[in-house]
């Protein structure tokens, strides 16, 4: 009989230049499921990425540390234990201007997607 349900043990490690650690669970480098991504990340103190306005929903969970996101020209800083749901087509730019390395979880619907998330350069 066929497991109706799948551990991920080895998720996909999505390359980056900027320090940050990107551990895909299931999504579509993952597992090729374009529906839904889940990614466990950790951002080091310092980082930051360009404004984006990705075609999918985001949630966040922030697990340990600080996130900064500036949505719509608003400044929003979580802490751990607080979480997030950005609608897609909204203008956001991700960072972690703080000292301590922020630990999080990214849920993306449907999944992650460089084709999707357009990254102003």
């Amino acid at each position: 009989m066929e497991k109706k349900y799948i551990i991920q043990g080895s998720p996909f490690v999505v390359p980056t230049t900027d320090g940050k650690i990107i551990k895909e669970h299931f999504g579509a480098a993952t597992d090729g499921n374009s529906g839904i991504s889940i990614a466990h990340m950790k951002a080091p103190g310092g980082w930051s990425e360009p404004f984006q306005t990705p075609e999918f929903d985001e949630y966040t969970f922030i697990i340990q540390g600080k996130k900064q996101f500036i949505i719509e020209n608003e400044t929003i800083v979580l802490e751990a234990g607080q979480s997030i749901k950005i609608l897609k087509n909204t203008r956001v730019q991700y960072s972690n201007p703080f000292t301590e390395v922020c630990e999080y979880l990214a849920i993306c619907m449907p999944a992650f997607s460089m084709d999707l998330v357009n990254r102003e350069d």
